[in-house]
């Protein structure tokens, strides 16, 4: 693993190209509706436990860290792209679209009200995690 000096994230490799960017975790979500960021709220919620997981923030979002990046969530207008990233493409209703990350792929939600952070969306969020630490 290694933290850049400049922006402080974690990779999963020495000198890994990122842009550096140093924004508060509030600045993501001016002027985005309430219940957005009580959705956000709930994803942490579930997943702030899990060790390790740094959640940090880039320059458009909220990238969440094991051993390497395992599930990136962007606040857009109006709702939340939330994108896990698995081994193997996992069908499901709650997926909007599957694209291929190299060797995984990234399953993006959507989710725009914390009712949505269901049981079944903190499993696959589960399952992203324990893929990225094992």
């Amino acid at each position: 693993m290694w933290r850049c000096p400049d922006c402080e994230r974690l990779f999963e490799k020495g000198g890994q190209s990122h842009t550096c960017t140093r924004i508060e975790l509030g600045e993501l979500f001016e002027r985005k509706p309430d219940n957005m960021v009580l959705a956000f709220d709930a994803i942490l919620q579930a997943i702030v436990p899990w060790e390790p997981n740094e959640v940090s923030v880039a320059r458009h979002s909220i990238v969440c860290t094991s051993r390497r990046a395992w599930c990136i969530i962007k606040p857009m207008a109006r709702q939340l792209d939330v994108k896990v990233y698995l081994s193997t493409e996992l069908p499901s209703p709650l997926v909007r679209r599957i694209t291929p990350y190299g060797k995984r792929y990234g399953h993006h939600i959507r989710i725009s009200e914390p009712e949505e952070v269901t049981e079944e969306v903190i499993k696959l969020l589960r399952r992203g995690w324990e893929e990225s630490v094992g």
